[in-house]
């Protein structure tokens, strides 16, 4: 009775602090992404490090007999997940980091995904129009988190500096990259019924390869192997699609994504400084006010309605 007892309380405690851990894990890809992209341009980076992922994944399947998932129509969800989750996603993200965004300001950007993601939800959901199940409580979240998120873009296209700036080609990667993972986060919860997360991840990694491979070989700047290059890629498979991509499957399919989004907003301000401390990118009292107002507004939306 006591090691059972022991053993819920330990799991219950484990799944509580998944989304913590999530979250921590998630804000290093966007320093991860300015740490790497001087030495390789953004899809040879990426259609290596899903190889890598799914040459670390396959003996871990293999070796645990793990399940494959089940039906045509499951292959087929995940992989369009994948091309969301992985290649949208993380393409854009990276693309936009190349193209001189700072890793502050991408995260700032993509962090506003729980606003859409709860909005749209709340519209979908409603029992009468489209948009009656969304209050007002979260029109203002939605306003004030977009109201944030203009204020530190505006700065960036204003006063710019090398590797933190706004321009209409970062941003409109950045705001595919925002659309991407809405999209697929959405997508998943609907269709992708519970499986393995090692197999499933894996899929998922294949179908972001299939996408992301043409377009790295269409890449004419090389990859320079150095010692930098290979800590951001060995971070970038290890910690963050063996660690973070699958924390984030486990927790849509265990229902957790709301204590995702809750802690989501949390990755913007942690992102900025330690994009500050690493790489100097500054850190203003326009680019604070900004932040927190976008928090604010993640906050006021995602937050659950009183009863």
């Amino acid at each position: 009775m006591n090691q059972s007892g022991t053993g819920a309380a330990s799991d219950s405690a484990w799944l509580r602090a998944m989304p913590l851990v999530f979250v921590l894990i998630w804000s290093t890809g966007f320093i991860v992404a300015r740490y790497g992209m001087p030495w390789s341009p953004p899809m040879k980076f990426l259609a290596t490090r899903y190889a890598l992922s799914i040459l670390c994944f396959l003996p871990w399947i293999l070796w645990a007999r793990v399940k494959w998932p089940q039906g045509a129509d499951q292959w087929k969800h995940l992989a369009i997940t994948g091309m969301l989750m992985h290649a949208g996603y993380l393409g854009g993200v990276w693309a936009a980091v190349k193209a001189g965004m700072g890793s502050g300001l991408s995260s700032l950007i993509v962090g506003v995904q729980p606003i859409l993601t709860a909005v749209w939800l709340s519209a979908v959901n409603a029992p009468g129009t489209a948009g009656s199940a969304v209050s007002r409580r979260q029109w203002a979240g939605l306003v004030l988190g977009f109201a944030g998120l203009l204020l530190v873009v505006s700065r960036k296209f204003v006063n710019s500096a090398p590797g933190d700036s706004a321009t209409t080609v970062n941003l409109a990667l950045a705001v595919l990259a925002l659309l991407s993972i809405t999209a697929g986060t959405l997508y998943q919860k609907r269709f992708v019924r519970p499986c393995d997360v090692r197999s499933a991840n894996t899929v998922q990694l294949l179908a972001a390869l299939v996408v992301t491979l043409p377009l790295a070989l269409l890449e004419s700047e090389p990859m320079v192997v150095n010692s930098q290059l290979a800590a951001a890629m060995a971070w970038s498979v290890v910690g963050l699609t063996l660690g973070g991509s699958s924390l984030l499957y486990l927790l849509i399919q265990r229902g957790a994504a709301a204590s995702v989004s809750s802690l989501m907003y949390l990755v913007p301000p942690c992102t900025a400084l330690l994009a500050w401390l690493l790489f100097g990118e500054p850190v203003t009292l326009v680019t604070i006010g900004g932040t927190v107002l976008t928090a604010v507004g993640v906050s006021l939306v995602i937050r659950p309605a009183r009863t």
